[in-house]
């Protein structure tokens, strides 16, 4: 083909990601040939020839973290190694550059951190890959190739650029004295140094501008979203002439991520999307969790789940391994970890590969040392990359607040999408219809404030900041409301990111401001639940909403409804939390509580357990420990030399082997604290323990102790020691359809005469007047049950005593006077609560509302719910208000 058939080169000069994917676009509807779309660091490298690139974020990081690391500065040497310093100096370098400054010229170092910073730069330059050059010198090499221009730039347009870096002002003079150069430049541009032909852009419309306030950050989310599908939906604008923006993202950015999905439309962020909401960023986000903050089985769980799949080594081990490891085990070191896996490689050979996992955990377990070791072994692909990307911009130390910054290339296309991005770059590519957010005094213009690396006493801002962020704000503002030639609109929130007030922006001027409530009816929604809002006509006659919103009512009238505890007599749900097998605590509930016993029990209701490591354990856990010290302490002792004839020695050193055993055992199945404050937390029951064993109080020989013996279990249950009874056999309440099961704390039996002496442990401190309690409204039931459970389960119906026995300082006894009046009081109790359930209302009792209960969050938050239904809840307790008052 001749060279008069070719297509003439031209070259259109544009700035960011936004300008060149509409450029492109452009071209293509044109059927444009010929056309190649640059930006102004690529026109030099084209100059330049041969391999010659820009050098990028990714080539500049790593090499000023080595020039940083090889030290033998004179300022910045102390802070060097801090985090987040790379980033800092990059960017005064990129500032540096743009002003074309030269750091290298004499009389440059008249102060020492100027120095610091030619020595890196000077570092850095050797670091570089040999391709990659800095903005200087490439332009500087371009120059010497500009008589190149007409074969390899041709004509050249610069297309809607609003500022021009001094760096890159001598190449576009340069290539003016040998290409034609046009600039089509937004009427804001100060082209003064320019000599070529400047095309001045006429603002597209006189219309002013709607100004809004909007509740807060989220708030200008949602009226963004509202407004773009009313744009679209009415045929006013199509999606690639719609755009929002702020002149800093980063509030806006993951409430725009949340509320996009289900807009109908396509939102493209030009600026990328947070690599975290990935799941190749998740894996990073897991690794980094588990190198910072240590072990557990929550985090790695989390790692070994988010990275399989990918073909490493956490793909060898066995499908479903972590299933075989217990999930309370708290598991916070490698030796736990082993010990956990052997233990479920004896329950299930093969379950488990124990060796590869221990491996893994180990390096694991080095902390961020190991971090490079660690990615090759966890992450590949796209997120071994966004790893090494976070960590060429910070420490090792600081990667979980590197991995924030990480952003990678929205899956949309900006040419056929509304766009969300920076107003820089919907400056350099203006759109018809324009929302702008963050209007604020702080947010819309920004404060420029000193360099970190170069304040002002040591090197002024003008003298490199050519371009600074409060201006560069005001511009884009400007160029944006011209090119608007549809609509605009200028948004801000009344509260800021962090729920604090904020001032309009002074770019506001004295316009008129119209107050959006968070609550108003939208006039178009921008998603489902978004129209159902806008419509609670429709939003009622979905069952969830109509039932959320009957209950909001039954909350604020005095009478009794279902959304308060009333239901159909005899409901089958209830009839079956009624006749199962009782525990201890189930009973409690029941009688304390008959409202949260339905919700727990026949509703199924429940509360989450934390998985994280705690400080301490909850009371509830600690009397579960000293319990368990007890049983494993006195099931040593028997039968031999037996309990009771055990002495103080033989008792402490059972109880020593014991809490080796509890505190080895405990970590594998529960969550527990630190090493240190668990092994102080197992002295201290131990301690407590002790002090309950040393009370034996038995002097008669042919006497037997247990600890932990089991009742009414059900069939197939095993003891795995002797017992005094079948621990299967079911033991009633007189009079009620109720049937018991637990675990007795200790129990002695005398054969000689025929008695036997029931012990309930209380790690807690003994009540006031604890003498008198018998039942306690509920609250204390133990004693009177284990005595009925003595009776109906031993051949011969013996002599019983029952007591308490508190173990918090000196050990205190509380002997149960008349065991059988209890035991009636009981039976009374539960007939009562049993007849009102059956009749359909279940009302909240006193322990409904104590702070004590894990259910109190099922309630209204305000108190005066309580107040306003408390004479309907009364009449319907009927007597069992009497219950609760006794003793």
């Amino acid at each position: 083909m001749n060279d008069d058939r070719l297509p003439t080169l031209r070259t259109a000069v544009i700035e960011g990601r936004l300008a060149f994917q509409m450029r492109r676009f452009a071209a293509a509807q044109a059927n444009d040939c010929g056309l190649q779309i640059l930006n102004l660091p690529q026109v030099a490298a084209r100059l330049a020839g041969g391999f010659a690139i820009p050098a990028s974020a990714d080539d500049l990081e790593p090499a000023i973290q080595e020039a940083l690391d090889e030290g033998g500065f004179d300022e910045l040497e102390r802070v060097r190694h801090l985090p987040g310093m790379t980033r800092a100096v990059f960017r005064t370098l990129k500032k540096i550059w743009s002003a074309d400054f030269d750091l290298s010229a004499p009389g440059r170092h008249s102060h020492r951190r100027i120095g610091d910073m030619s020595r890196i730069e000077a570092r850095l330059k050797s670091r570089l890959p040999p391709a990659a050059m800095t903005p200087r010198e490439l332009r500087d090499a371009a120059l010497k190739r500009v008589r190149h221009a007409p074969r390899i730039i041709g004509e050249v347009r610069i297309d809607g650029l609003s500022f021009i870096a001094p760096v890159w002002r001598p190449l576009i003079e340069a290539l003016r004295q040998v290409v034609p150069v046009e600039w089509i430049a937004p009427a804001e541009t100060d082209g003064g140094w320019f000599g070529g032909t400047i095309v001045r852009l006429d603002p597209a419309s006189t219309n002013q501008p709607t100004v809004v306030s909007c509740a807060d950050v989220r708030h200008e989310v949602v009226e963004s979203l509202r407004w773009a599908r009313q744009l679209i939906a009415s045929g006013m604008a199509k999606p690639n002439e719609i755009a929002i923006a702020s002149a800093n993202t980063t509030a806006w950015d993951d409430h725009f991520l949340a509320c996009s999905e289900g807009t109908g439309f396509r939102l493209h962020f030009s600026h990328g999307v947070s690599a975290l909401a990935s799941r190749d960023g998740q894996r990073c986000a897991a690794l980094a969790d588990v190198l910072m903050h240590g072990l557990s089985q929550q985090r790695a769980r989390r790692l070994f789940a988010v990275t399989r799949g990918q073909g490493l080594p956490p793909d060898e081990l066995p499908d479903r391994w972590l299933d075989a490891i217990p999930r309370g085990a708290a598991l916070s070191s490698v030796t736990d970890w082993r010990r956990a896996l052997d233990t479920a490689h004896r329950q299930a050979p093969g379950r488990v590969s124990a060796d590869a996992t221990v491996r893994l955990l180990e390096l694991l377990a080095k902390g961020p040392d190991a971090a490079d070791e660690a990615a090759a072994m966890f992450l590949h692909g796209r997120s071994l990359r966004i790893w090494q990307a976070a960590i060429r911009s910070a420490p090792t130390d600081a990667i979980e607040l590197s991995l924030r910054g990480i952003r990678l290339a929205s899956d949309t296309d900006a040419a056929d999408a509304v766009v969300w991005c920076p107003a820089g770059d919907l400056a350099a590519a203006p759109r018809p219809h324009v929302r702008l957010l963050g209007l604020t005094n702080r947010g819309w213009p920004r404060g420029s404030g000193e360099d970190p690396i170069l304040p002002d006493h040591v090197l002024p801002a003008n003298a490199f900041d050519v371009d600074p962020v409060s201006r560069a704000d005001r511009r884009h503002f400007a160029v944006i409301l011209a090119a608007a030639s549809g609509s605009a609109v200028l948004s801000r929130g009344r509260r800021g990111p962090q729920g604090g007030r904020v001032g309009r922006s002074p770019l506001l001027q004295n316009r008129k401001e119209t107050v959006l409530p968070r609550e108003r009816i939208p006039e178009h929604a921008f998603n489902h639940s978004d129209r159902l809002l806008a419509r609670p006509e429709e939003a009622a006659g979905i069952d969830q909403v109509g039932s959320a919103g009957r209950c909001w009512h039954d909350w604020h009238v005095e009478r009794l409804t279902d959304h308060d505890g009333c239901f159909q007599p005899g409901h089958p749900a209830v009839k079956r939390s009624v006749g199962r097998i009782q525990s201890a605590t189930s009973l409690q509930r029941l009688l304390r509580d008959p409202l949260g016993f339905v919700w727990k029990y026949a509703l199924g209701f429940d509360v989450p357990q934390e998985r994280e490591q705690p400080l301490t354990i909850a009371p509830d856990e600690f009397g579960k420990l000293v319990h368990e010290l007890l049983r494993r302490a006195v099931d040593a002792l028997e039968p031999e030399p037996g309990y009771a004839k055990a002495s103080d020695i033989q008792i402490e050193n059972a109880l020593d082997e014991a809490s080796k055993v509890v505190h080895a055992a405990w970590p594998l199945e529960r969550p527990v604290p630190p090493r240190l404050l668990w092994t102080n937390t197992v002295d201290y029951a131990k301690a407590m323990a002790l002090a309950g064993l040393l009370r034996k109080d038995i002097n008669e020989d042919g006497t037997r102790s247990w600890t932990e013996v089991a009742f009414g279990q059900s069939a197939g249950f095993e003891a795995g020691r002797e017992l005094p009874w079948d621990p299967t056999i079911p033991v009633k309440i007189p009079g009620t359809p109720v049937s018991l099961r637990g675990t007795i704390d200790r129990l002695d039996m005398r054969n000689n005469p025929f008695a036997v002496r029931i012990t309930d442990y209380k790690t807690g401190a003994p009540p006031k007047n604890a003498a008198r309690i018998v039942i306690g409204g509920g609250a204390e039931l133990q004693r009177a049950l284990y005595a009925l459970a003595c009776r109906q389960l031993l051949e011969e119906e013996p002599r019983v005593l029952a007591r308490l026995l508190y173990l918090a300082g000196e050990p205190f006894e509380v002997r149960l006077q008349d065991v059988d009046a209890a035991i009636v009081r009981i039976g009374d109790f539960v007939s009562e609560v049993v007849a009102i359930l059956d009749r359909g209302n279940a009302v909240p009792g006193r322990l409904a509302y104590d702070r004590s209960n894990d259910l109190r969050l099922a309630f209204p938050a305000s108190p005066g719910y309580e107040r306003r239904k408390r004479i309907a809840f009364d009449r319907a307790a009927g007597g069992i208000s009497k219950f609760w008052s006794m003793a």
